[in-house]
């Protein structure tokens, strides 16, 4: 091996984390950030998890600092957990949940944040298959407390699917899903920018909870 290929290969040993990501300033790019989620998915859905960052090294490393590489925002149902299904460890994911993936002001600033100042260069929006909120919003009526808020971000996603055949929940979580992902896309001025200049990519997904799988929507 030439001394320039040595170096080269310790370069790359300090320089990736357990999961395979670059760290620090040497980020991969989005699209291969959303390669290495889809595998990890992959090996979760295929019941053949690496369970990759969970080492008492990995934990005492991040007690200095944290460089995830994506950010996630989905529901908080007890059965979407972004770091179990995306086969992910401590300090891969900035993760953002609330009923329903809707979008606020503190959601916004949180993701901004993740964007700004953590530079992660990929945002997933994952909608879920038989989301209660958006049941509550197909089924109409007003909810309850603050719920009605929740029920009135999901609200244009079912209108713009109303009319359309199929089951109207899941055609709503996918429509959702985009439309949150379209508006986070533009949002001036830090994630607006950043998408412009090619550094952040949205995409938006749906996670299966039968089958464990994410589909990234188009």
């Amino acid at each position: 091996m030439t001394p320039s290929r040595l170096v080269l290969c310790i370069l790359t040993v300090f320089t990736l984390g357990t999961g395979g990501a670059l760290r620090g300033d040497d980020k991969i790019t989005p699209d291969a950030t959303l390669t290495r989620l889809l595998e990890g998915n992959q090996r979760y859905v295929a019941g053949t998890p690496s369970h990759p960052d969970q080492s008492v090294e990995r934990r005492t490393a991040l007690a200095e600092g944290q460089t995830p590489f994506a950010i996630i925002l989905t529901c908080s149902d007890s059965r979407v957990a972004p770091e179990l299904y995306f086969d992910q460890g401590l300090g891969d994911l900035f993760v953002v949940r609330n009923a329903g993936n809707v979008l606020d002001d503190h959601t916004i600033g949180s993701i901004e944040y993740a964007v700004e100042h953590l530079h992660a260069g990929l945002i997933v929006v994952v909608g879920h298959a038989k989301c209660g909120a958006v049941a509550a919003t197909v089924a109409g009526g007003h909810a309850p407390g603050h719920i009605h808020s929740i029920v009135e971000s999901i609200a244009p996603a079912y209108e713009s699917v109303a009319k359309q055949e199929g089951d109207k929940i899941d055609n709503t979580v996918r429509a959702h899903a985009r439309r949150v992902a379209g508006i986070l896309s533009r949002i001036e001025p830090i994630v607006g920018e950043a998408v412009k200049s090619g550094r952040v990519k949205v995409v938006a997904g749906r996670y299966d909870l039968a089958t464990g799988r994410v589909e990234i929507l188009p």
